[in-house]
């Protein structure tokens, strides 16, 4: 038996939900090939931007958000690109790029050969953060 993570459709790790770095890095150091270095650009970004930032995987999703403010931002895989969730996304500006049937969310899409800018994404994240987040769990 391995003790590796299964990928699930798209590429995405079954990590069992948890709070903290260690269980953000376990999804982290899961993440297939291209996958990988892409999620690791977003964790490294929102880290570096947002100080006292929290995380925690649920869903098989890192998510990040505040103490008392609720989670802002989350990602995961799928087949031909990383999804980053912005959870109060409509309120950002400029509005990330991708809509979603829920009002408040708006997604960015990393493909593996984008050109990876971290200036907008620590804007948003920056942004998200400061804003009231989501109290998923």
């Amino acid at each position: 038996m391995s003790d590796e993570p299964r990928l699930l459709e798209g590429g995405n790790p079954q990590i069992p939900k948890g709070d903290g770095p260690e269980v953000v890095e376990s999804y982290l150091a899961a993440m297939p090939g291209w996958k990988q270095d892409v999620g690791r650009w977003i964790h490294g970004v929102v880290t570096a931007t947002v100080p006292d930032v929290r995380m925690a995987v649920r869903w098989n999703t890192p998510f990040y958000g505040l103490e008392d403010n609720g989670w802002f931002l989350g990602f995961h895989c799928l087949t031909n690109y990383v999804k980053v969730s912005f959870l109060n996304g409509s309120q950002l500006d400029p509005l990330p790029p991708e809509t979603s049937k829920q009002p408040a969310v708006r997604y960015l899409h990393v493909h593996e050969d984008d050109e990876r800018d971290d200036a907008p994404l620590a804007q948003w994240a920056q942004q998200a953060a400061a804003l009231p987040g989501e109290p998923l769990f």
